[in-house]
């Protein structure tokens, strides 16, 4: 079969004077009567007030100026425009909140800080101050000429210093739900050491906006969505300390209405004036720990005082001679590399665009990195997990797998050579962040599963997350014969896996070019790496985030494929032996942030998948 590169226009506008028409594999064709045809469309729509879509720039009343772009899932999509900084977020609430930090002669690092707390009030069902994560900061040239530094914080949730090896034998549900699956907390250790280190706004200016949006919001969208999953209406209509947020009248609050989370509210507002410690120590500390040991939880006292972030140099790689600044271990950020490495072996690839070719050889990349996550783990905690994890990432690895990768066919799971069984992780929440001197920050936090491991403390209203799920638990091998990794069994203060890539790219030169991560579990890296490729293919920064994606994990053995992907892509990967299965573009997948700066203008986007719309000014 020859490759078909016709694919669905859609119209892109890169810069509010230069229209385009763009196919969907990056070539460029030049319309001579488009001009005169906008001109003439957006004349007649501003006259009778019709929305635009994808053809004129609006600037709203908070100053943030956007288009409505195309989107392919079920919500609203938009492109955002910016000249000093930007905030894509998984809620717009809270990208604005992030600009108005910025606004008020905050950076990057304050944005992030108000920004992750926010999201931590409204899309509690992602992520909040029980969970953890991962963030990468970039600190611009100090002066003319110099380069930046790239920073990582690791701020994930550790394992109890009562966990063990076999915890979760015999009862695997405990690692998903109540008590014991509870890791202990590190975003607010995280927030804090990144505002201590680099940030330039009073702490509590960054934690009041989230202070006051506790005490009552209207649910938006998303939110109304998860609340009415089966599993999560019953709790918090049957679950007192559930109820008295989500149902306080008696039946579940509708979308429009107002939510409060009083006591979060209360929560915050002493963090606001005490710092992290707050959290750490004291009557919050003791509710939290309380709540945890009552629901069959060991974690103590001990273990959250000694709560620790780590700090680093950003894991470093190149692709196509642009700098690739990631996480480390235990993040699937040396994954991410690897199979950027792998990619750039294909001299014409971007330059041939989306064909089915292409597409087959980026899910075989894909295949590969998944085969090779199953290498990694916390490094403390393996004495050869160092050498082990630190080869993925190179172009000397990449260039022993390259020749495995086949033009005409894929193949079954153990041709890639995964060496154990990796968890499944979920849930999660990403924001990418851009300020007017060049600092950025990617952040990627979580508390795993969609509202966690179901247990919310009333008296703190903290809800707490069940990262414990993402060790693996020892015992027999699943369904494909491969056991589970010992790399990533629980022990005393160790770190999980996690499929996270908060990620910063620099162009040739080391000007920023692009901060991006995602949500989702173990489609993270995949979801990032197929948007950094579309990006490359010439779309822009949102119809790279809102374009169809597949994902293929090896077990089980098939390729799932958005029902909005081309269909001739799809054959031509039937034909080369994937085993594709379509999927609801509207499922809970992966969701993509993003900031992007061209010259002098920076494009920020938001997934639509979760509702996400991002800000800048």
């Amino acid at each position: 079969m020859q490759d078909s590169k016709s694919q669905p226009y859609f119209l892109s506008v890169p810069h509010p004077h230069q229209y385009q028409i763009h196919r969907c594999n990056g070539r460029k064709a030049l319309v001579p009567l488009l001009l005169l045809f906008t001109v003439l469309t957006t004349s007649a729509l501003y006259a009778l007030n019709i929305p635009l879509l994808g053809i004129a720039w609006r600037t709203d009343d908070l100053g943030i100026t956007r288009l409505r772009v195309p989107s392919s899932t079920r919500n609203p999509a938009y492109l955002i425009k910016a000249s000093r900084g930007a905030v894509a977020s998984e809620n717009e609430l809270c990208s604005g909140i992030g600009v108005d930090t910025l606004k008020a002669g905050g950076n990057a690092v304050d944005a992030a800080v108000s920004t992750t707390l926010c999201i931590g009030v409204v899309n509690m069902f992602s992520s909040g101050i029980g969970g953890g994560g991962f963030m990468t900061v970039r600190i611009p040239p100090s002066s003319s000429g110099g380069t930046s530094q790239v920073y990582t914080i690791d701020f994930r949730e550790t394992a109890p210093g009562r966990a063990n090896k076999t915890m979760y034998v015999g009862d695997p549900l405990s690692a998903l739900f109540g008590g014991l699956s509870v890791g202990v907390p590190g975003e607010l250790r995280g927030l804090e050491e990144a505002h201590k280190r680099w940030g330039k706004l009073p702490w509590h200016r960054l934690v009041q906006p989230s202070v006051e949006l506790a005490q009552g919001w209207r649910v938006p969208t998303e939110l109304a969505r998860r609340m009415r999953f089966e599993m999560f209406s019953e709790l918090m209509l049957n679950n007192p300390d559930w109820k008295a947020i989500f149902a306080p009248n008696g039946p579940l609050l509708q979308e429009g209405e107002i939510i409060r989370r009083t006591n979060l509210s209360n929560t915050l507002s002493k963090i606001a004036l005490e710092g992290a410690d707050a959290f750490y120590k004291g009557p919050i500390a003791d509710a939290i720990i309380a709540k945890i040991q009552a629901t069959g939880g060991v974690m103590t006292h001990e273990d959250l005082e000694g709560y620790r972030v780590k700090v680093s140099r950003a894991l470093e790689g190149t692709y196509r001679d642009r700098k690739v600044y990631t996480t480390h271990a235990p993040t699937s950020g040396p994954v991410l590399l690897h199979m950027l490495n792998l990619m750039e072996h294909f001299e014409e690839f971007e330059e041939e665009g989306r064909t089915s070719l292409a597409v087959h050889r980026l899910t075989e990349a894909m295949k590969f990195g998944f085969a090779a996550r199953t290498k990694v783990c916390d490094p403390k905690f393996d004495s050869k997990a160092q050498s082990r994890i630190a080869e993925l990432s190179t172009k000397e690895f990449a260039d022993l797998i390259f020749p495995n990768v086949t033009d005409d066919t894929t193949h079954p799971p153990d041709y890639y050579h995964p060496i154990f069984d990796a968890p499944t992780d979920h849930g999660t929440s990403h924001s990418s962040i851009l300020d007017g001197d060049g600092m950025a920050v990617a952040i990627t936090s979580t508390v795993n599963l969609v509202f966690g491991s179901q247990v919310m403390d009333p008296i703190t209203g903290v809800l707490l997350n069940d990262e414990m799920d993402d060790f693996s638990t020892p015992g027999v091998p699943n369904a494909f014969g491969l056991y589970p990794s010992p790399y990533n069994y629980p022990e005393p203060f160790k770190r999980p896996l996690s499929s996270t890539t908060p990620t910063i790219v620099e162009d040739e030169s080391g000007e920023f070019l692009l901060a991006i991560g995602g949500s989702g579990g173990s489609r993270i890296f995949g979801a990032v790496f197929q948007t950094m490729l579309n990006l490359n293919w010439g779309l822009d920064v949102s119809a790279a985030i809102e374009y169809g994606r597949l994902h293929d994990q090896l077990y089980p053995s098939r390729v799932e494929i958005d029902d909005v992907y081309p269909q001739e892509i799809i054959e031509g990967l039937k034909l080369r032996g994937h085993n594709v299965t379509i999927a609801d573009v509207n499922r809970v997948a992966a969701v993509v942030q993003a900031v992007y700066k061209s010259g002098n203008t920076i494009y920020a986007a938001s997934d639509s998948r979760k509702n996400g719309i991002a800000a800048g000014y």
